[in-house]
């Protein structure tokens, strides 16, 4: 494998620690949720509030990337994510957990989550040529799944088996390294990618958001982006918000081989991964991503009907064939239009 350069190689290593930690948490959040709550109302709002902060504070977030040392604010959205998963074990080990702490706690992560993954994303583009980014996303985006599905999803199940509380102790301590690894990011790598800005030249905070905000709808062609993805990221949220419940509770899948379950499905992602440069360069970028969300579309519908836990995670894997490929095109497309 082409190494990309040491900077991309800090930053890919940074996001593989945080991955790991993720892919513990997106298995043993929604176990412990049904542990709390029957109600599919209150889990489906678990889902929910990982998605709001992207809708409430991505362009103010956006903002405070542009205007701060970005390997502190890596660092410090880990930090954060570390202690309140902490906090999230200690109140389990002492059977003080109820499911609005779990909406609290998930709310506040969500709000670190686009923090640190806004952050991230918008060093790619600053480290990476053009006609580079297709090939690091789709890296960065093969590791993700790899780490989060094969490493992280299994061993939260089987750890959410042992003690409910030990998958939260190991997301905690995940996010730690993350922060340390965040931080040792050479300051003079970052302070060569902020060009000659500075905080003096630069606007204040409302009159960046409102440039934003005017930015995006000027532009027809990343207003379009976002219109597109804010819908199929509703409908896809609508479709996989008691995702756990409908596989534990209507397909008899044991809650300590929920893990596994995701994890088989990740091999889709992976498939998807390495395919989606390969397909964008001889077919089109636009024409490989409608295709993949049509048929991940089609996929999801037909998930409802399925008769048995192995049907429905064979669909699983080729939706998340074409999920990935999208995920990859979309951001390269999204870092080729908006300036860095």
């Amino acid at each position: 494998m082409k190494s990309m350069g040491p900077a991309f190689n800090r930053l890919w290593g940074a996001s593989l620690t945080t991955n790991l930690a993720d892919g513990v948490l997106s298995a043993a959040a929604p176990l412990l949720a049904i542990t709390l709550t029957k109600n599919p109302v209150l889990i489906s709002m678990l889902s929910a509030l990982v998605m709001l902060p992207w809708l409430f504070f991505a362009i103010p977030i956006g903002v405070i990337v542009d205007r701060v040392d970005r390997r502190f604010l890596l660092a410090g959205a880990n930090c954060v994510r570390f202690l309140i998963a902490g906090l999230l074990a200690l109140s389990i080990s002492t059977h003080t957990i109820t499911i609005y702490l779990l909406f609290i706690a998930t709310f506040c992560i969500g709000i670190c989550e686009v923090t640190a993954d806004t952050t991230s994303q918008s060093l790619i583009p600053q480290i990476l040529t053009k006609d580079q980014l297709e090939r690091g996303n789709s890296r960065l985006q093969i590791s993700e799944t790899i780490v989060q599905g094969f490493v992280g999803t299994p061993i939260s199940g089987f750890l959410y088996a042992a003690a409910i509380y030990l998958p939260f102790i190991a997301n905690s301590l995940g996010f730690l390294v993350a922060a340390i690894l965040a931080a040792a990011i050479p300051v003079k790598f970052l302070q060569d990618l902020r060009g000659e800005s500075t905080p003096e030249n630069k606007p204040d905070f409302k009159s960046e958001i409102r440039f934003g905000i005017s930015y995006l709808y000027n532009n027809k062609v990343l207003l379009r982006l976002v219109l597109t993805t804010a819908s199929i990221g509703l409908c896809y949220s609508l479709s996989t918000s008691t995702i756990v419940l409908f596989m534990v509770k209507e397909l008899d899948l044991k809650p300590a081989f929920f893990g596994i379950a995701l994890s088989v499905q990740a091999l889709g992602a992976i498939a998807g991964g390495i395919a989606a440069p390969v397909l964008s360069k001889k077919f089109g970028r636009s024409k490989v991503m409608t295709a993949g969300i049509f048929l991940s579309s089609l996929i999801i519908l037909l998930q409802g009907f399925v008769p048995n836990i192995y049907i429905y995670i064979v669909l699983s894997t080729v939706a998340a064939f074409t999920i990935s490929q999208w995920n990859i095109l979309l951001m390269s497309t999204y870092q080729s239009v908006i300036p860095a």
